[in-house]
């Protein structure tokens, strides 16, 4: 199936304190749950082939969602889009699925928002797998902190000059290249008025301070942890993936050679091998 046809469809909807979360599950009902958080500035179809396999063959009830402002997810002005409300928006999410602990995989940003979600609203999780996530300072590269210190001024670009940006700066995180009908999905929600709007309201809230306030309590996470990271990552480097797998105790570093930022479209059989690996573990 080409990526241009693929139905990835959220079929449910949650009220959540930041806007209305599309959601949806893959996998038998009564399996061992796990719950995919994307960053930015995609969303849960990134996961699409992650969550096909894991609630497949690797038999996992499989929770999928499109964090506020993103996706499918709602997109409106005023919004709190932070990582600070996408913290609390995967707790309120966790309790309206009755899911007491399970096991959690977090992508880039979704990697703070899991982090802040267990240690600051205390979100239990049965194992933790964070893939080249947001997570230690310093973090944003110059061109995202220039989008951020000017998003008022980018939010009024064309809108061909906004999309020629926005598939540049997503085309950007793969030293393969990304597929072109993957590339036209992943920039498809930003490509509207309101999506426009949106991915520079994303970024103008989104700050360091989000991580700096659980940086130093990494130490303090008793529950399995796993760290993957493409070695070709041009958006965080490597350097930093080796970095946190010493500051959380136990934690488990592997690598995916020749993979950019979006492992999960880089090397997605590999990496769904090792999160089947680290989700069996007993």
């Amino acid at each position: 199936m080409t990526a241009a046809r693929d139905p990835w469809i959220l079929d449910q909807t949650f009220a959540s304190s930041s806007g209305t979360v599309r959601w949806a599950a893959l996998g038998p009902a009564d399996a061992p749950p796990v719950v995919l958080v994307h960053g930015t500035p995609f969303s849960s179809y990134v996961w699409r082939d992650i969550a096909r396999a894991l609630s497949g063959s690797g038999g996992h009830r499989v929770y999928v969602w499109d964090l506020p402002g993103y996706g499918a997810s709602e997109m409106r002005a005023g919004q709190d889009v932070s990582l600070a409300a996408q913290g609390r928006v995967l707790t309120e999410l966790l309790a309206h699925w009755n899911l007491d602990r399970p096991a959690v995989v977090a992508h880039d940003f979704g990697g703070c928002v899991s982090l802040r979600a267990h240690l600051l609203h205390g979100a239990r999780y049965e194992r933790l797998a964070l893939v080249d996530p947001v997570a230690l300072a310093p973090w944003g590269s110059p061109g995202y902190r220039l989008l951020g210190e000017n998003a008022d001024t980018y939010a009024q670009l064309p809108p061909e000059l906004h999309q020629a940006m926005i598939r540049a700066y997503v085309a950007s995180t793969s030293p393969r290249g990304l597929h072109p009908a993957v590339l036209d999905r992943l920039v498809e929600p930003w490509c509207t008025e309101e999506g426009q709007a949106a991915f520079y309201r994303q970024i103008a809230q989104n700050d360091q301070r989000f991580t700096d306030e659980i940086q130093g309590r990494y130490g303090e996470l008793e529950l399995p942890v796993l760290i993957c990271w493409g070695t070709e990552d041009p958006w965080i480097p490597v350097a930093k993936g080796k970095e946190l797998a010493g500051l959380v105790p136990g934690a488990e570093l592997r690598l995916i050679e020749g993979a950019g930022h979006l492992v999960q479209e880089d090397a997605p059989a590999q990496l769904a091998g090792e999160l089947a690996r680290f989700l069996r573990t007993a």
